[in-house]
């Protein structure tokens, strides 16, 4: 295999404004969710966890009706696909894909799994005194809020590990593979050998979708009633 450094390089659109927008909001709520709730913040941290609800909606439709690189058809593959891209990785060269790689793909659905998790238990968690509770708890009775506060703890630990891996994963192509995956998430730009010719849904799409999202976050703080 050729050395990545001596393939022509063309810069292109790779990351739409929406998927970058829910990217790095999720990143900073999540954060500030933890800290709202390490520091006894629950009205915050509540606030918090609608927001992420929101996001995930946004992205888990974004993810069927979005722009080509945000698609799951588009870079989500089966198990022989992956395992012929894991048995790359040990290779210093690096081909640049218009989305995530097959490896990456599965890192994201596991982010996304372990969000949707921590989101619905905390909805019908209920804390060991009974004072604090999510707006769906109503829905079930103590000992089962119960279950769901041990299910949302344990989920963020699984998140926590999935993140670590996350930056693990994006530090080795840095260092290892000299591929920057950081900048086009900020820029929404990648350089690729050729011009992988990506489509991008149009901007009234995304503002119907974040209404849907919205309007989906704010129900569920409601507790589902209007």
């Amino acid at each position: 295999m050729r050395d990545s450094s001596s393939a022509p390089v063309v810069p292109a659109r790779l990351w739409d404004g929406p998927t970058r927008i829910v990217h790095w909001a999720l990143v900073a709520s999540i954060g500030f969710a933890w800290w709202a709730g390490e520091t006894g913040r629950m009205d915050w941290h509540r606030l918090a966890g609608y927001t992420v609800l929101g996001l995930i909606v946004f992205r888990l439709l974004w993810g069927f009706l979005g722009s080509g690189s945000a698609r799951f058809a588009s870079f989500v593959r089966g198990p022989r696909a992956t395992l012929a891209y894991v048995r790359t990785l040990p290779s210093r060269a690096h081909k640049a894909m218009p989305g995530h790689n097959p490896l990456g793909a599965w890192s994201v659905l596991a982010i996304l799994a372990a969000l949707i998790v921590q989101v619905v238990s905390g909805l019908f968690s209920v804390d060991i005194d009974g004072l604090e509770s999510g707006p769906l708890s109503d829905r079930v009775d103590f000992d089962t809020g119960r279950v769901f506060a041990k299910a949302h703890h344990l989920s963020f630990s699984a998140l926590q590990a999935l993140v670590v891996l996350h930056i693990a994963a994006v530090i080795f192509y840095a260092v290892y593979k000299r591929a920057d995956l950081v900048r086009p998430m900020v820029t929404g730009r990648g350089k690729f050998e050729t011009d992988p010719a990506l489509t991008f849904a149009p901007v009234w799409r995304a503002v119907l979708v974040a209404a849907a999202a919205v309007f989906v976050a704010w129900w569920t703080a409601k507790g589902l009633r209007v």
